[in-house]
């Protein structure tokens, strides 16, 4: 009898062990400290599956899931740049979404990705130390000399963001995008981390910072001492993207963490109180710059990725010679 009971309370917790194992699922995210920690919570309040995340920068995100392909750790990439994974499909997991027919199609790209979120490049600028008439309005504009050591931005090989900027002025100037951005690159004080360089310009230790649009609203909605400049010559809106590990120890939890993050709910979340663009056709921009009075280039994210490892070798190349 002492032995069944045994037996008994040995496969109770084998069983409970592997429902825990199964309510719990693993991603690796360059989302900004503040959104993983204002989404967290209601994902597993609603699902009642724990999330585990690795906060890295998106290169090192990729770089990580290439380490580990043998074995995945993690079963979700959650918004990093969709060129970053539209140059490395051979690590993602095709997955269709339970609402896939309500995302925009103008942010697909891959079936081996998907759309999560739509973000702009903007430049935050600092405005107790700069007057509206000294903002710079375009990406020339950040080429001056006057901007020497005052423009904050990340890293193009280690932040998808800033790749993304690096992307839009080669993509916007065509044959003289290099010169352009080179002149820029000449003004930056590089940080490692995409998520403080607005923190930097709200601080003053930067007049100027070459960010994400929901980076800056931010510390516009708090009151900080940011305002926001879309470029003149033309930005970028691409989709950062969401996808599965191919591999990962926990698929189905995976798909429905990516599921509850495309519903309407969150997606109208992340609007409201974070302020990136929804990827559905149901969700408004509400409280954000309408997209038909923004100048936009055409953001190829196909020739983009195509061209990513070039780009960023010739980047390497210019910040050793500036």
């Amino acid at each position: 009898m002492k032995k069944a009971v045994l037996a008994g309370v040995v496969l109770a917790a084998f069983a409970t062990g592997a429902l825990a194992q199964e309510k719990r699922v693993t991603v690796y995210t360059a989302h900004n400290t503040s959104i993983v920690n204002a989404l967290q919570p209601r994902f597993e309040k609603e699902t009642g599956i724990k999330l585990d995340v690795v906060k890295a920068g998106s290169g090192d995100i990729i770089k990580r899931v290439r380490a580990e392909a043998s074995a995945p750790k993690a079963d979700v990439i959650w918004s990093i740049g969709g060129e970053s994974l539209e140059d490395n499909k051979d690590l993602l997991a095709t997955y269709q979404p339970k609402e896939a027919a309500v995302l925009n199609p103008a942010y697909k790209v891959s079936p081996e990705w998907l759309p999560y979120t739509g973000i702009l490049a903007v430049f935050a600028v600092n405005t107790k130390q700069l007057k509206p008439a000294d903002y710079p309005k375009t990406w020339k504009d950040l080429a001056d000399p006057k901007w020497k050591g005052k423009i904050s931005s990340a890293r193009a090989d280690s932040s998808g963001s800033s790749f993304q900027q690096l992307a839009t002025v080669l993509l916007g100037y065509g044959d003289k995008g290099w010169d352009v951005y080179k002149g820029i690159l000449a003004n930056f004080a590089l940080s490692d981390s995409s998520g403080a360089v607005v923190r930097f310009v709200n601080d003053g230790e930067a007049l100027v910072g070459i960010t994400l649009e929901d980076n800056a609203l931010e510390y516009v909605r708090n009151g900080g001492n940011v305002a926001i400049v879309y470029p003149e010559d033309g930005t970028s809106t691409v989709a950062d993207g969401i996808a599965l590990v191919k591999g990962g120890p926990n698929p189905d939890n995976g798909k429905a963490f990516i599921d509850w993050l495309l519903s309407k709910p969150v997606q109208e979340i992340l609007v409201a109180e974070i302020g990136r663009r929804s990827v559905r056709t149901d969700v408004n921009a509400t409280g954000l710059k309408p997209m038909n009075e923004i100048k936009l280039i055409n953001y190829d994210m196909k020739t983009v990725a195509q061209n990513r490892t070039a780009w960023l070798n010739a980047w390497k190349k210019a910040l050793a010679d500036r």
